[in-house]
């Protein structure tokens, strides 16, 4: 029985879908001007792992995850360079899904742009005027009542009277309340523009996603999520919009996952602590940076530090360490171990916990092969692998990993080829008993990070940990 902890209601509740068998979940996406960096890395791996799940689960999944496309970082970015909008999008969405694929991040099923998705959002907001709920100001643009709604601040629980005494003084004169907030705004003559019965203007932020996620999955569906700095304003202003354009209840689960610190400290360019997903997989592993990330349940604040990510590299190192050898096949998981791993899964998601089922199995198949019983670390390592691949984990073959996880793009490291030379020339160096050139060569080797292991099969070779 899934139970997953609802944002709304600030415990876990058991997962009832609204139609039998069938999950709709809508993600809020990324803003695409800028590469990736880790606290996006951190959402689009969570909810990956959920997807995974649900659909292992047996339910038959939608998941739609948006794409921000048209928003005032991506103009004044585009200004900044010197190039089109369109140019701008396209380059970054593409980098976007590279990164995306080297993490093993699936690709949503639907992957909805604010800019392809205009009609709706103009017809929502028609909705919202007419329900007297919006209204156009002076200045062209058209504002979101907040005080019309009732119940506004539901989800993240605030109140608006203390909102209004912590908001600053508001410059705009056109809004009839400081805490109102942009449905359209009124494009000036060098800005991209879509025509509107309010006139020539494009969407604010918050409506995109109540445009796509109704249009796309219906007044109603099951799951929305997104990260914890999303929850205020922007799903609280979803609410506000959704609920108010349909008088449905829109979302009957709502999950965030933790923000990423940096060292302790909140991640900030201007503290120099900012990282995006490609300067760190220049260190560290794609299936290393996944692993640091679901070592920590999804609602945790999650520390980031190189210190880290060498734990979760040495993690991962002795799960790949226990298949070595073994065949790459997936299985049906020992009865047992599955047992406990659904139960974990089952339980919000609890990934670490998972991930101690699956350290508990690489144990067993150490143990196993210990005592020559080759068959039972077969059997382990093919439902090892499969329930790990539910969390997009394992997916490598283990002497490819190991001989290549601490190597970094930079070059640091001997490369393959050469650890190959060396450690046939150490093997002839044993054949013809001439062990002091033997030990230095393992020495040399054992300075550039290289561990040799003998066995009856030959010597086989990883980085060190």
């Amino acid at each position: 029985m899934l139970n997953i902890y609802n944002s709304m209601s600030r415990s876990k509740e058991k997962f009832e879908p609204i139609e039998a068998g069938k999950v709709r979940m809508y993600v809020c996406g990324i803003t695409v001007y800028d590469y990736l960096h880790i606290g996006h890395a951190r959402m689009l791996v969570v909810f990956d792992v959920i997807a995974r799940y649900l659909r292992a689960s047996g339910f038959e999944l939608t998941y739609v995850r948006n794409i921000t496309d048209i928003d005032d970082k991506i103009i004044k970015r585009a200004a900044e360079n010197g190039e089109p909008i369109d140019a701008l999008t396209a380059r970054f969405i593409a980098a976007m899904d590279e990164d995306c694929a080297a993490m093993s991040v699936l690709k949503p099923d639907i992957e909805p742009r604010a800019t392809e998705t205009i009609d709706e959002i103009v017809a929502m907001i028609a909705k919202l005027i007419e329900k007297g709920l919006a209204y156009p100001a002076s200045n062209g643009d058209v504002y979101y009542s907040v005080a019309a709604f009732e119940g506004y601040g539901k989800l993240s629980g605030k109140q608006l009277a203390d909102l209004r005494a912590g908001a600053r003084v508001e410059v705009d004169a056109a809004k009839r309340d400081p805490l109102d907030f942009v449905l359209w705004k009124h494009s000036r003559d060098d800005e991209p523009s879509w025509p509107s019965p309010w006139g020539a203007g494009r969407p604010g932020w918050h409506i995109e996603c109540s445009a796509m996620s109704v249009s796309l999955l219906g007044d109603h569906f099951d799951i929305h999520g997104g990260g914890m700095d999303l929850q205020f304003p922007h799903h609280e202003n979803e609410i506000a919009q959704s609920c108010g354009a349909t008088g449905a209840p829109f979302v009957n689960f709502w999950i965030h996952n933790g923000f990423v610190r940096v060292d302790e400290e909140k991640m900030s360019k201007s503290l120099g602590n900012f990282f995006t997903v490609r300067e760190v997989l220049k260190k560290f592993a794609p299936e290393v940076v996944r692993y640091f990330f679901v070592s920590s349940q999804y609602r945790s604040p999650l520390n980031y530090s190189e210190d880290n990510l060498v734990q979760a590299r040495n993690a991962l190192s002795r799960l790949y360490l226990a298949l070595r050898g073994l065949p790459g096949d997936l299985a049906e998981p020992d009865p047992g171990y599955k047992t406990r791993f659904i139960k974990a899964m089952d339980d919000d998601f609890n990934t670490p916990e998972a991930l101690s089922v699956l350290k508990d199995m690489a144990g067993e198949i150490n143990q196993a092969r210990a005592r020559g019983d080759e068959g039972r670390a077969a059997e382990l390592a093919g439902g090892l692998r499969s329930l790990a691949s539910l969390l997009g984990l394992l997916g490598e073959d283990a002497d490819v990993f190991l001989k290549q996880h601490g190597r970094t793009e930079e070059g640091e490291g001997l490369a393959d080829d050469e650890v190959d030379r060396l450690v046939a020339k150490r093997n002839a160096a044993r054949a013809a008993r001439n062990w002091s050139e033997s030990d230095r060569l393992r020495d040399q080797l054992a300075e550039a990070g290289i561990i040799l292991e003998d066995g009856s099969g030959g010597t086989t070779w990883r980085r060190s940990e």
